[in-house]
């Protein structure tokens, strides 16, 4: 099972670039998509999905085109994009049972597969309500339930625990950490820990071109030596936000103890600390944005 894409752009009316030669082969495992806003993620799952067509380049699935095939990946395809939308007069089990029809899925099999999903996402107590009375965090877990109805070998998720619970964000990373033994997992997100708890490997985008793709093991190394711990008073905070590149902050008795990205030790009583998956994040982003300017 393999996921190649070679060197794929994609342009928007107006000439602007949403990707420009992106290049990644994906094997089994979860893949985390880490970037800033308009970083080019969604564009890249969008065509991933076949719900768009690259301007340049191809995308292989099991050394197929999807471009020429799409129905090669669509049958073993589960997707979640961002902006998920729910039919609000159907049931949670209405609305599955109507999607998993659409994937082709026969009655009995699909039926059993929703009380499954609907009691890994723990919706079950509320299966037979309409959707437009769920919140937004119970319209997620019902779009995880749908993602995963066809049992994918390739599961994208954009965005998969915004407006989730810490106990539903854990229950939902744990899932895919699950099901990535045996299919490819993309997970797209703003949450670095969701990343760093489960994440095989990690592509970090920044203006539509991949930065870097490597183990978490190996973003940690590329930072060893350049993250501090050190404590400022309240009143130096601004000027160090603007000298440094800060990663986190907590406000103590003595101060306020900042994390800071850098190669040189940022001041006198600073102190060595060990990375992050978000400083090594950082460091890549400040260090792309660097090059460009330069």
């Amino acid at each position: 099972m393999k996921l190649s894409i070679e060197g794929v752009s994609k342009r928007y009316p107006g000439q602007r670039w949403g990707l420009r030669d992106m290049k990644l082969e994906l094997l089994p495992g979860v893949v985390g998509l880490l970037g800033p806003n308009g970083a080019g993620k969604s564009t890249l799952m969008r065509i991933l999905a076949t719900v768009t067509r690259p301007t340049a380049g191809r995308v292989l699935w099991n050394g197929t085109d999807i471009a020429k095939s799409p129905d090669d990946l669509r049958n073993v395809l589960g997707y979640l994009p961002q902006d998920f939308g729910v039919y609000p007069h159907l049931t949670a089990m209405e609305f599955l049972e109507y999607l998993a029809a659409v994937k082709g899925l026969d009655a009995a099999s699909a039926r059993k597969r929703i009380d499954e999903l609907l009691a890994v996402v723990n919706l079950g107590d509320v299966r037979d309500r309409p959707l437009g009375g769920f919140s937004g965090g119970m319209k997620q877990r019902v779009g995880i339930a749908q993602a995963l109805l066809n049992d994918p070998q390739l599961l994208i998720v954009d965005e998969p625990t915004a407006g989730l619970d810490p106990e539903e964000r854990v229950r939902f990373r744990n899932l895919l950490s699950e099901l990535s033994g045996e299919r490819i997992v993309i997970l797209s997100t703003h949450i670095v820990s969701d990343v760093e708890a489960i994440a095989t490997d990690i592509a970090v985008l920044g203006d539509g071109r991949l930065i870097t793709h490597a183990a978490p093991e190996d973003l940690l190394r590329s930072v060893e030596g350049k993250v501090w711990e050190w404590v400022v008073a309240s009143v130096d905070l601004p000027a160090a936000r603007q000298k440094f590149q800060i990663s986190g902050s907590l406000r103590r008795a003595d101060g306020v103890h900042v994390r800071i990205v850098a190669a040189l030790q940022p001041g006198a009583g600073a102190r060595p600390a060990t990375p992050t998956i978000e400083d090594a994040y950082l460091h890549c982003i400040a260090s792309q944005r660097a090059g460009v300017a330069a």
